[in-house]
């Protein structure tokens, strides 16, 4: 009797299709196949294999099994538990998970080789090509730069057979890291905390530990050893290291390299597909001991993946609110939990969620209350705006470019944060009080100098900057509102002339290279002043940072987001932690309009255990998170009437359980985006409702007209 493949396929569909297995295919679970649906042939990946016929009708027929090595079964079930948990297809995460077995794979090397036979002419040219191609394979071109000689001369000898053409396929570099070199001293603190997680590796199995660290503590150094201890356990373990940010990835690859001796592998959008499709590959056959990467790092097919550490755990950046909806901190204590790895969440600011799991014990919870070496933390002033404005159309108050002028001439650096991109947030008509905002989409569009456009960050539409009103016709009466990091570029160029300015965001720094040289200019003393939005507020050292100037300290507290205080005092931290890392006291300052605020009374105080104790108790009251858990249901069409309609019918069939609340319909901050009208429900759920199971029922309740879509995000963190 033949078998039965349930093959998964990367598409939202809601469950797995069968197909008939083919005589002699011999296939296993985790096995990727090509699949026929419709008229076209999908890559699959079997996840379920049984006897039987195809029941009333015959069952499609299996096209091929692929050349690429199977998903291993704790990738499957990873797969399958995170849709159910984000209440969306399995086929959605499996798309993640088979990315880099979908890139092209390299293209083999061209190398000549000398096959022996005399060529019918010999000159002193051909027998230099000879000579040298004695030495080994080459590439055509070294092997005419290496004789001196012509490209011309080594085609001829081609021609005539005396060297061959061989395709050579080059592989992936992934050594074995060296596991005896030391790593560096540690402080008793430190050596603390790489002791207790040594015995949690040690130990085995699934345990999840907080690394709490102020910064510049030194977490990395302590985390090194846990992932140390773990390669030397086991000869085949792999280690995950999970970045927040591709501009953090080749400092801390440095960090690996300096301890390993060896490279580990990357894994996030600035690798070039070729090189993804090595690194899948050999992540899943067990050549990749060590993988640095992006929250999508967390969906490799590791076939023995033994710890994950969770750098900068508290960062926004592992919500992906796009496509597949998740939060990567999260998944990946459920990935350590499915495989039986350890997992290290780091941060100086952790989450309040992972610090409420820290003070009941479910996480080991482990401190470094100092920074390492002489270094101490900075000394923290609020600059009331109220009280010392900046001058008329400028946005560094007098107490601060005082401050930038001083550290100038002590030969040391400034920091100026701003976490907005761009000149202006911005951009209004003088003469009808027109915003301009992206077509069909309620966002603003932001003005770039460098670039002499406006654009959207939402849907990333650009336009170059007209020269009248779009609305009224009004000529040149487009005037820029508001700073971004552009203009504070141009304010610190105007006030020090003299000084070396740079700007790091996301529009000035393309990939990890870019972001790599401009770190290094900036800890090699290249730089005076720093403009910059979070890429650079978070795990980089710099070592004559004495000064950073926050521009806008209440930017993150507007709006309704409820980790609006929580976010905006891990940012500030995180950016204030820039100065002083090293032997130089540092010093930082804040301008805000709202000096009595709990965040930047907070960050002056440097008591975060004050922030965080007032900031409980209000979730505690409110039964948000942690206390409680929250879903949010988005739905969108182009008909606002037709629109409105599904929304309500939508809210009358929600189900009705207990410890739960719905709000909603309410039409989202950002209500048109792409053409599309938007409208939001937020669900609050005790912790012990199953929400992602409440939100699947809800939603099975519904059939969406096909216009309109309806997207779940379990714990969001836009509220847009």
């Amino acid at each position: 009797m033949s078998r039965i493949a349930s093959v998964l396929l990367p598409m939202p569909l809601p469950e797995a299709f069968d197909y008939a297995e083919p005589e002699g295919m011999e296939l296993v679970v985790g096995d990727q196949v090509a699949a026929p649906l419709g008229p076209r042939l999908l890559r699959g990946v079997v996840v379920a294999l049984r006897e039987g016929a195809g029941g009333n009708r015959p069952l499609k027929v299996l096209d091929s099994k692929l050349d690429s090595p199977p998903l291993p079964p704790g990738a499957i079930e990873f797969v399958q538990w995170a849709a159910r948990y984000s209440v969306d297809a399995p086929g959605q995460p499996l798309a993640i998970a088979i990315r880099g077995a979908r890139a092209p794979k390299a293209k083999p090397q061209k190398l000549l080789e000398a096959t022996g036979v005399p060529p019918a002419r010999a000159t002193p040219a051909r027998q230099k090509v000879l000579e040298a191609a004695a030495g080994g394979p080459l590439a055509p071109a070294d092997l005419a730069r290496a004789a001196g000689v012509s490209a011309g001369v080594v085609k001829g000898l081609v021609e005539e057979g005396a060297l061959a053409l061989r395709l050579v396929e080059e592989p992936a570099a992934f050594p074995e890291p060296d596991l005896a070199r030391a790593g560096h001293a540690l402080n008793a603190s430190q050596a603390a905390a790489a002791q207790a997680l040594k015995a949690m590796v040690a130990e085995g199995g699934f345990n999840v530990a907080l690394l709490d660290g102020v910064t510049g503590s030194g977490k990395t150094e302590v985390y090194l050893e846990a992932v140390a201890a773990a390669l030397a356990k086991d000869p085949a373990a792999q280690v995950l290291v999970m970045l927040p940010e591709i501009a953090l990835t080749q400092a801390v690859i440095a960090r690996f390299v300096e301890r390993f001796g060896v490279e580990p592998a990357e894994w996030h959008s600035d690798v070039a597909p070729p090189m993804r499709r090595r690194t899948w590959d050999a992540v899943a056959t067990g050549a990749a001991r060590i993988v640095i990467g992006a929250r999508s790092a967390l969906f490799l097919p590791f076939t023995q993946l033994s710890l994950i550490v969770v750098d900068e755990e508290h960062d926004g950046s592992y919500k992906q609110d796009e496509g597949f909806i998740y939060q990567a901190r999260d998944l990946s204590v459920m990935r350590g939990k499915i495989e039986g790895a350890g997992v290290i969440l780091a941060s100086a600011t952790p989450s309040l969620e992972t610090l409420r799991n820290a003070e009941t014990g479910r996480y080991r919870w482990l401190k470094l209350t100092s920074r390492h070496g002489t270094a101490r933390l900075p000394d923290i002033t609020l600059i009331d705006l109220k009280a010392t404005p900046p001058p008329s159309g400028r946005w560094l108050s007098p107490p601060l470019v005082d401050a930038m002028g001083e550290t100038l001439a002590a030969g040391e650096q400034t920091l100026l944060f701003l976490n907005r991109r761009g000149y202006a947030p911005l951009v209004l008509c003088k003469a009808c009080g027109e915003k301009l905002t992206s077509p069909d989409t309620d966002s603003w569009l932001v003005e770039h100098r460098y670039s002499g456009r406006l654009v959207c960050h939402l849907t990333g539409f650009s336009m170059p900057k007209p020269d009248k009103c779009p609305h009224c016709g009004a000529k040149d009466s487009l005037t820029s509102i508001g700073p971004g990091v552009e203009r504070v570029e141009e304010e610190a160029r105007h006030l020090f002339p003299d000084a070396r300015v740079a700007v790091f965001s996301s529009d000035t720094v393309w990939d990890a290279k870019e972001a790599r040289r401009l770190v290094d200019a900036m800890a090699d003393g290249e730089i005076d002043i720093l403009v910059a939005t979070q890429a650079a507020a978070k795990g980089h050292n710099f070592p004559k940072l004495t000064l950073v100037g926050v521009v806008d300290a209440d930017l993150g507290l507007r709006g309704g987001d409820l980790r609006a205080a929580e976010r905006t005092y891990q940012l500030l931290a995180q950016a204030t932690g820039r100065a002083g890392r090293r032997d130089r006291p540092g010093r930082a300052l804040l301008q805000t309009y709202a000096p009595e605020h709990s965040v930047m009374q907070a960050l002056k105080a440097q008591d975060r255990d004050a922030f965080v104790e007032a900031e409980m108790a209000e979730r505690e009251i409110m039964k948000l998170p942690p206390f409680g858990r929250l879903g949010a249901i988005v739905v969108s069409g182009p008909d606002a009437a037709a629109l409105e309609a599904f929304a309500r019918e939508m809210a009358k069939v929600a189900p009705n359980a207990e410890g739960v609340e719905v709000y909603g319909p309410a039409d989202a901050p950002l209500a048109l985006v792409r053409g599309r009208r938007r409208k939001r429900f937020l669900v609050r759920a005790d912790r012990n409702v199953d929400l992602s199971a409440y939100l699947a029922t809800w939603r099975a309740r519904v059939r969406p007209p096909g216009a309109i879509r309806v997207a779940i995000d379990v714990d969001p963190y836009s509220f847009l």
